[in-house]
């Protein structure tokens, strides 16, 4: 919002004057009515393992990130230009595995991956989409560039919040929208209902497309619902779906009714019992059977994270110059893997300037933050590399930029990434913006709602 000089930015100045405009308590009172707001239609997310309960609101920062729309453009063609080699890397590692042979990824990393399923071997999901809904994380450093921090292509959450965040923001600052040309998003459940609607047999006229969740005590029920009230259709859980001659049938109360197409937010793990977990009690007995014969769709495709993992995401690069001769416009946050011998020898003379991740993990758990971490965190952590060196990543700390956040009744910077979400159907759809996660903590680097992070709403102007 700010130049380095203290003064607003040229497109941030008229949000600055109307809040110049506003006293403290004004501020004060326009947050408390949009917490408020958030508790009253419900907008909140689960938290695993805590005492007090386990459902709670987002904290939601009113004062808006804004990003002008040349970066947007230039951050859109990036995300696209990714998606598309994500998608071939994931078709070609369940089939021909070229780039394995060739050597731009080793073999071993795909194949130590615990994400890679070789149940997927040979699929083909319609279209040759596989990952249909992604959520890139991206961070802006000290030198003004965006980079990509994360791919999540297994099951990413966050939009509901987005688009939940700008109804709040349009209530906020009414007169603002207009004056700033503020890009919208509302159009993001629609274009998500068309991506699904594509992925249905082409013999059927008027697809039946339903949004698998695993049940109230996932993290991220709230997304669920919204997402299928939103777009119209019905939100099951795997009891609710049967299997009859690898056809997918809702139960109803008038009988069974056919589906054609899942949104799911169940893993890969617990989908289907009959070929992941045998104990999986969230999903449907079959359902891979009815996938594989074409009888029913599933967003993202089973297999996809296997392009989640920490490991893999340092190879994208080479995965957009192998697979499209072009190189990567977003760039990568320089990353070490620690299966490397060389790499990781570096990786343990620096822990204490590292941010080491674990390969699998998500909402900021298992990982170091060197700087902030103790002595004996850090050797922990030495430790935890030396037993199993392919699980670790490490990066080095970046100067994440910050963004004003109003704190009691002041505005203090505080540490932001952004997770724009992308929609592979018959185009891809980049929604404008994102979701704006801020580490509320002062000096915090961990911007994940499960461990005191908040969000904003993103501004593309």
């Amino acid at each position: 919002m700010f130049s380095p000089g203290g003064s607003p930015r040229t497109n941030c100045q008229l949000l600055y004057q109307h809040i110049q405009e506003l006293t403290s308590n004004d501020l004060r009172k326009r947050k408390t009515a949009a917490e408020r707001s958030m508790i009253r239609l419900g907008i909140t997310f689960n938290v695993y393992g805590e005492q007090e309960g386990t459902e709670r609101i987002i904290p939601f920062d009113i004062l808006p990130r804004i990003i002008q729309g040349e970066h947007w453009s230039w951050i859109s063609k990036g995300l696209k230009q990714r998606i598309i080699a994500l998608n071939m890397f994931i078709d070609d590692i369940y089939h021909d595995q070229k780039i394995l042979k060739d050597g731009v990824i080793p073999e071993h990393v795909v194949r130590s991956a615990s994400s890679f399923r070789p149940q997927c071997v040979g699929l083909n999901p319609p279209h040759g989409i596989w990952c249909h809904i992604t959520g890139t994380d991206l961070v802006r450093d000290g030198d003004g560039e965006f980079y990509v921090l994360e791919d999540n292509l297994r099951c990413p959450s966050g939009v509901s919040y987005v688009l939940q965040n700008r109804q709040l923001m349009k209530q906020t600052f009414p007169g603002l929208f207009e004056a700033q040309f503020v890009r919208p998003v509302d159009d993001y459940c629609s274009q998500l209902l068309d991506a699904l609607n594509y992925l249905a047999p082409e013999h059927i006229e008027k697809p039946q497309v339903a949004v698998l969740s695993p049940g109230i005590y996932n993290s991220a029920y709230f997304e669920h619902s919204f997402l299928a009230q939103q777009m119209g259709v019905e939100l099951v859980e795997g009891r609710d779906l049967v299997v009859r001659d690898r056809r997918v049938y809702a139960r109803t109360t008038k009988g069974l009714r056919s589906v054609d197409v899942l949104y799911r937010r169940i893993d890969d793990d617990f989908i289907d019992p009959q070929a992941f977990r045998k104990d999986s009690m969230l999903g449907v007995p079959g359902i891979m059977d009815a996938y594989r014969a074409g009888n029913v769709a599933l967003a993202n495709a089973p297999g996809t994270g296997i392009a989640d993992d920490k490991v893999i995401y340092a190879y994208v690069p080479d995965m957009i110059k192998y697979y499209l001769s072009e190189d990567a416009i977003l760039p990568n946050v320089p990353t070490f893997v620690c299966w490397d011998d060389k790499q990781r020898d570096h990786v343990i003379k620096n822990i204490a300037e590292m941010v080491v991740k674990p390969a699998n993990e998500s909402g900021g758990y298992g990982m170091l933050i060197g700087p902030r971490a103790s002595k004996e965190e850090h050797a922990k952590f030495v430790d935890l590399i030396k037993a199993n060196p392919r699980n670790y990543i490490a990066q080095p700390t970046l100067s994440l930029s910050r963004a004003p956040v109003i704190i009691d009744d002041h505005l203090e910077g505080r540490h932001v990434d952004l997770r724009p979400f992308i929609i592979y159907g018959r185009d891809i759809y980049v929604l404008p913006g994102g979701l704006t996660r801020v580490a509320l903590r002062k000096g915090s680097l961990v911007v994940n709602s499960s461990q005191g992070g908040g969000s904003k709403d993103t501004w593309v102007v």
